[in-house]
């Protein structure tokens, strides 16, 4: 299920979301090439020789919405209802309180149909319309995620849809395994609705990145999916 706040700022309107459901918190059988259960985590490589900085003290608690100094470049402002396109998103910069994240967009992909990462055709099935895929790298290269985002032509395909694949193993979707880690001690999959759209995010982290991945990994779904509660809102004076 989706939780979200909504706060009204100097007369805007800023919300965020705060993305949970069954398969948010176990680990996921990253696919290979051609997307099929592997195990969860692949034989461990030495990581490279620049650890990350900051890591958090401890597990993160559940992101808290602040009243002041929100930001989020998550994208470009687009017409209401115009079609998904990765050129929509760019690098991840990312601001609450006194969190701030940030992450290089690598790469993206537009695609007309959803076909091209629909696994099981569970997709198909519910009518979803356009997809893009989206890669990050962050903490030089120690993260990396892959985002998909889906649209659908209404709420509840959207949410149907995300229910069936979160009971669903990995392969349900197809995503560019090549811009994740080989080798992983940390390799999850958090995915929900927001509005029309299923916002899938797989993150993984090697040894160094691990203290602060579960940390990334859910800002970086629930600012994206925050995103789509406003995208499509047309606003009249």
């Amino acid at each position: 299920m989706g939780l979200f706040s909504v706060l009204l700022i100097g007369g805007g309107v800023v919300a965020f979301l705060y993305m949970r459901d069954s398969a948010q918190n176990s680990p996921v059988a990253l696919p290979t090439a051609d997307p099929v259960p592997t195990t969860t985590t692949a034989p461990q490589s030495d990581p490279p020789s620049t650890t990350p900085s900051d890591p958090p003290a401890s597990e993160p608690a559940e992101p808290t919405p602040a009243p002041s100094d929100t930001k989020s470049a998550t994208s470009k402002r687009v017409d209401p209802g115009s079609p998904l396109t990765d050129d929509e998103f760019e690098d991840w910069d990312f601001k609450l309180g006194d969190v701030k994240l940030q992450a290089k967009k690598v790469a993206g992909w537009t695609y007309d149909s959803c076909d091209p990462v629909d696994g099981q055709g569970v997709l198909a099935k519910n009518h979803c319309l356009r997809a893009v895929q989206l890669a990050y790298s962050a903490y030089g290269g120690h993260i990396k995620a892959v985002q998909l985002v889906l649209s659908f032509p209404s709420e509840g395909a959207a949410k149907t849809a995300a229910t069936r694949l979160a009971s669903l193993t990995s392969d349900a979707v197809k995503w560019h395994t090549d811009r994740t880690h080989k080798s992983y001690v940390y390799g999850k999959m958090r995915s929900g609705a927001s509005k029309k759209y299923v916002v899938i995010t797989v993150l993984t982290a090697d040894k160094a990145a691990k203290p602060m991945a579960t940390y990334y990994h859910q800002y970086l779904q629930s600012d994206i999916a925050s995103y789509f509660l406003f995208r499509d809102l047309t606003i009249t004076s």
